[in-house]
């Protein structure tokens, strides 16, 4: 298994770059297709996470799905122990959901997950004096941080369940994909436990 180490803002030793290929090495038993493994390692400047200054992400590549893990710590050592551990539970994860959705469950509809959300448009934070400003292009209400980030990937049409696998990869709550069967750009979501819900959207040529 290949390691790249790349860093930014930060200093990494020889001796750091030989730590986390022995740390990674302990994911083939998760993963034993893992041909490749990029790390970045970063420090933050962002006074808001002073706490954890220093972040890593791994981005593996296999002949499979890519898996990809990120974590934020005091320093890089402890910010490279939680990424792997984030790691190894996403793998642990997509195992256990194949073993156990497959063939047994259908995704809950979005009008079954949205039956009991309110549909007013209003919310505990709606306040008609909070502070509307322009980031870029993107009207925002509210004093808190935007963070923009635009990222695009190349994508085959996959079946819901390759979808559901590979959103346990990288370890997230939603995965944009496009449908297979129907051809539709679809989002499948994680609800709690092994329920999961989906979105698709039928494109209509404007009139």
């Amino acid at each position: 298994m290949e390691v790249v180490v790349t860093a930014r803002n930060i200093e990494v030793s020889d001796r750091y770059r030989t730590h986390v290929t022995e740390k990674l090495s302990k994911l083939e038993k998760h993963n034993h297709r893992i041909q490749r493994v990029h790390v970045e390692v970063e420090r933050e400047a962002n006074p808001r996470i002073a706490d954890r200054p220093v972040h890593v992400e791994l981005t593996a590549f296999s002949k499979g799905p890519v898996v990809r893990a990120e974590a934020g710590a005091e320093d890089k050592m402890a910010a490279l122990d939680l990424a792997v551990a984030k790691m190894a539970e996403q793998m642990r994860r997509a195992h256990d959901r194949r073993r156990v959705h497959r063939g047994r469950r259908t995704p809950v509809s979005v009008g079954q997950a949205l039956a009991d959300v309110p549909v007013d448009g209003t919310g505990p934070d709606d306040d008609e004096d909070s502070l509307h400003r322009k980031v870029g292009p993107i009207d925002v209400t509210g004093d808190g941080p935007l963070v923009v980030r635009e990222k695009l990937h190349d994508a085959s049409p996959m079946t819901l369940d390759q979808a559901l696998y590979e959103m346990e990869l990288v370890g997230h709550d939603f995965y944009l994909f496009v449908d297979k069967e129907s051809d539709r750009p679809s989002v499948v979501y994680r609800r709690k436990g092994y329920d999961y819900g989906v979105i698709s959207l039928e494109v209509v040529a404007g009139e």
